[in-house]
């Protein structure tokens, strides 16, 4: 019972006209950034983190999440049509749908993505709404020490589910630690790492750092590879609907996608993009159709749809419940929550209910939109796709450098932005990922904080970690974690999960 007055609450808050246009532009937006590729969810929420300023809690939150969910949406538009993923996770989706697309079945193919990704949405969000209050519940029970070991086993769980090197994982979170500890020391008031900078006695912010990696450093990535300044010409969609066998086919993929996804989008570095290659390697595996995938299997469609979209859903979960970010969209967030002056953590459910359960009812709301809007509007994404990156990019930049100025009216803070752009193109070239940085920024403080609170608890004593018994079973799960995904064998597995995307 009191499941369904959380719900008729979510409910009340997701359907007030504000907040369903805030939904609604946040997933049109979504679909054109997942259908522009050198866009993508990253590069547009950070960008428009500093317009949350005129929002409401709960609408800037609903805007952002629309922009997440609805970006799965769009990137499997460009994969299926013209075999360029609009978005990271995507890419599994172009190995089969373009080949559909090839065969004039593209669609069905994108009736496919649209289906199971709806099926994949509503699940996902059902899932949050059931284990989200329980988990927080015991949240709330933890103290310093337990939160400490769960930081770690977050950062340790990014490293062992990134894509490169482990080692490379572990320079970048090291990084972001590092940075995010930069300003004035909470308990003794001396500046740290600021090189006599006054604009850093805050720390570094947080809007700065997102838009110049993501916005400026992506928009450098893409200028590389579009000298040539259009797009390829897309194939032409006639029928839409998929035959009776090919929807038959499409509903054991869309489960079995739905359920991996909503696991591996829980862990901390997981998400959307792990999820879509995990759910087409495993399909590959038990479908009756095998020998067709690769070559059109309409189950090599809805497979990773479904994960990608589930994945992207329920790694909201840490977030709202522990204030924790599984990925680094979730980091961005954060971000957005603490722009509003709102402590991310458990008792954001406990002292704000309007905006935890306004946040996931607007999600079904929001998969049904893009449903009813992604069909008719196939010909205007297509058109999209002719705008020359040239002209994308220019007004990006003064976009990003507007938002980011802004925030605090600093100067100082345009200039950070630039050169959190040029390290981040650098560090991409030299084969470092982003976002381990990025959650080591975002979680750095959060575990010096519990550190030292734990340490002055104890007295300076270090055994507190390991003699509270939630604390140490968290902290062998790092180290096991850590210890496990060294071992060569599993290495090699990584390495050829991603590879068979490519």
């Amino acid at each position: 019972m009191e499941f369904i007055d959380h719900l008729g609450l979510g409910f009340a808050v997701a359907l007030e006209w504000q907040n369903l246009l805030y939904c609604l532009i946040g997933v049109l937006l979504g679909t054109v950034v997942g259908i522009l590729p050198g866009l993508g969810p990253l590069a547009t929420i950070a960008m428009l983190l500093p317009l949350t300023f005129g929002m409401s809690a709960t609408q800037a939150l609903i805007m952002l999440a629309g922009i997440y969910y609805g970006s799965q949406y769009g990137g499997s538009t460009t994969a299926i049509l013209i075999n360029l993923p609009g978005e990271s996770s995507s890419v599994v989706t172009a190995i089969d749908g373009y080949r559909m697309a090839q065969k004039g079945r593209g669609g069905p193919a994108l009736a496919a993505a649209a289906i199971s990704s709806f099926i994949a949405g509503c699940a996902a969000t059902l899932i949050i709404a059931v284990v989200a209050t329980p988990l927080t519940r015991l949240a709330l029970s933890f103290g310093a020490a337990e939160y400490f070991s769960l930081l770690l086993v977050g950062l340790f769980s990014s490293i062992a589910l990134a894509s490169g090197s482990i080692l490379k994982a572990i320079g970048m979170i090291c990084l972001g630690l590092l940075i995010g500890l930069t300003g004035t020391d909470v308990y003794t008031a001396a500046p740290r790492f600021t090189f006599g900078f006054n604009e850093m006695l805050d720390g570094v912010d947080f809007v700065a750092i997102a838009v110049g990696i993501f916005g400026i450093g992506e928009i450098l990535r893409n200028l590389e590879h579009s000298a040539g300044g259009g797009r390829t010409v897309v194939s032409k969609v006639t029928s839409i609907m998929p035959n009776r066998d090919e929807f038959r086919r499409i509903v054991a993929p869309s489960v079995r996608g739905t359920a991996i996804g909503s696991f591996l989008g829980i862990l901390p570095g997981g998400g959307a993009l792990l999820s879509s290659f995990v759910a087409y390697n495993l399909e590959k595996k038990v479908s009756p159709n095998a020998a067709q995938f690769g070559k059109g299997a309409i189950e090599g469609v809805a497979a990773p749809e479904a994960a990608n979209n589930a994945g992207a859903q329920t790694s909201f979960i840490p977030m709202l419940s522990l204030g924790i970010p599984s990925n680094v969209v979730m980091a961005l967030m954060i971000g957005a929550m603490t722009v509003q002056g709102i402590a991310p953590g458990p008792e954001v459910l406990t002292k704000q209910p309007e905006l935890f359960w306004g946040l996931i009812a607007s999600m079904w709301i929001g998969n049904a939109m893009l449903v009813i809007l992604n069909f008719p509007l196939i010909g205007i994404w297509v058109r999209l796709l002719t705008i020359p990156y040239s002209t994308l990019f220019p007004a990006i930049i003064v976009f990003c450098c507007i938002g980011v100025f802004s925030v605090g009216n600093s100067g100082f803070d345009v200039y950070t932005a630039l050169i959190a752009g040029l390290i981040g193109y650098v560090l991409v070239k030299l084969g470092f990922e982003l976002p381990p940085f990025v959650l080591g920024f975002i979680l750095g403080p959060m575990l010096e904080e519990n550190l030292r609170r734990a340490l002055l608890i104890s007295g300076g004593d270090l055994s507190i970690f390991v003699t509270r018994p939630i604390s140490a079973t968290l902290l062998a799960i790092a180290v096991i974690t850590l210890l496990v995904v060294s071992l060569p064998g599993i290495a090699k597995k990584r390495k050829v999960l991603f590879a068979e995307g490519d």
